[in-house]
């Protein structure tokens, strides 16, 4: 019987070749100029955005000074005051300030429920050729000017209310109808957000629900809406700021004069309003009444800045992370 073979086997000797000089990689960083002028334009153009935001805020804040430092001017007065008449040196913000949140509370209340409906409709149940006809036209009423929405509210919702209410009860110009065609504006931002955020809901959580027996309403409204509770309380919460801001559709169709009201169907000029009666007259330059309307700005903003903080929070708080 012939033995094996015991003797180790020997391993040929790898050989290492040398790239050639021009073949190695070089692992310095090369200069791209093209992505350096990107870089550099999307730099200055978030310098700019910042520094005008702080323009803002300085003009507002330097001319709100001068305002509260007039010896005619109380800030208690100013907060707690319930007419707003500069002329007399009566600057009360109060009948400024309701009539901007009844408007903007009537735009809400008609925005935010058919909103949220309109964005479950187009993300639960409309097909995917009905989701693209339907979002775009509905998106289309964003794009009208608000004078336009404010003389629509002169011409067809006031006399719409009279005749419903009674031409005594409801008068020409009141903030039931320039609230109402203010949640019209709203209304596609309030959907178009409100769709996004159930559009990002996982598909896997639907599914997981009709496994469990769910209908496609209650999937919805039980599964659905909650997941994406923090984009659409982000939605409801910026359409708040643009119906405080809202300018043309208050100044042609509320009313031109201060009036402290909780009747919705009587006249009431709100802040904005306000701000643009007043800046469309002969105003002296430095005079109170022109500080007044740096004044009235200054409460805007710190209006939409609590209701922006409110919204980060908010998402913050409900935000769920879907893996």
């Amino acid at each position: 019987m012939a033995l094996a073979n015991t003797e180790p086997r020997r391993s040929r000797p790898v050989a290492f070749y040398a790239p050639a000089p021009e073949a190695r990689l070089s692992l310095r960083r090369r200069s791209r100029p093209g992505e350096i002028l990107i870089q550099g334009f999307l730099f200055i153009c978030g310098a700019i955005s910042i520094l005008t935001t702080a323009g803002i805020i300085y003009v507002l804040g330097h001319e709100s000074l001068l305002f509260f430092r007039n010896p005619d001017v109380s800030l208690l007065e100013f907060f707690t005051g319930t007419k707003w008449q500069p002329a007399i040196l009566e600057f009360g913000i109060l009948p400024l300030l309701n009539a901007t949140l009844m408007t903007s509370m009537i735009a809400l209340a008609v925005a935010l429920p058919l909103g949220l409906s309109a964005a479950v409709y187009l993300s639960e149940y409309a097909r995917p050729r009905a989701r693209g006809v339907l979002k775009p036209i509905l998106e289309v009423l964003a794009g009208i000017p608000t004078v336009v929405y404010g003389y629509f509210a002169l011409s067809f919702m006031t006399p719409l209310l009279r005749t419903l209410f009674g031409a005594n009860t409801v008068e020409i110009y009141n903030t039931a109808s320039a609230g109402l065609v203010m949640g019209i504006l709203i209304l596609p931002l309030v959907t178009s957000m409100s769709e996004d955020a159930l559009s990002a809901v996982p598909r896997s959580l639907r599914e997981a629900a009709y496994a469990l027996g769910a209908t496609k309403l209650e999937t919805a409204i039980k599964v659905v809406v909650p997941a994406a509770l923090s984009g659409i309380t982000a939605a409801f919460i910026i359409a708040a700021s643009r119906a405080i801001g809202e300018t043309m559709i208050v100044a042609v169709a509320a009313g031109a004069g201060p009036n402290f009201t909780f009747n919705p169907f009587r006249a009431a000029e709100t802040m904005t309003g306000h701000i643009v009666r007043i800046s469309g007259g002969d105003l002296s330059y430095d005079s109170i009444d022109y500080n007044s309307i740096f004044a009235i700005g200054m409460m805007l903003f710190f209006m939409t800045l609590v209701l922006n903080l409110i919204s980060n929070r908010v998402v913050r708080r409900f935000r769920e992370v879907y893996e």
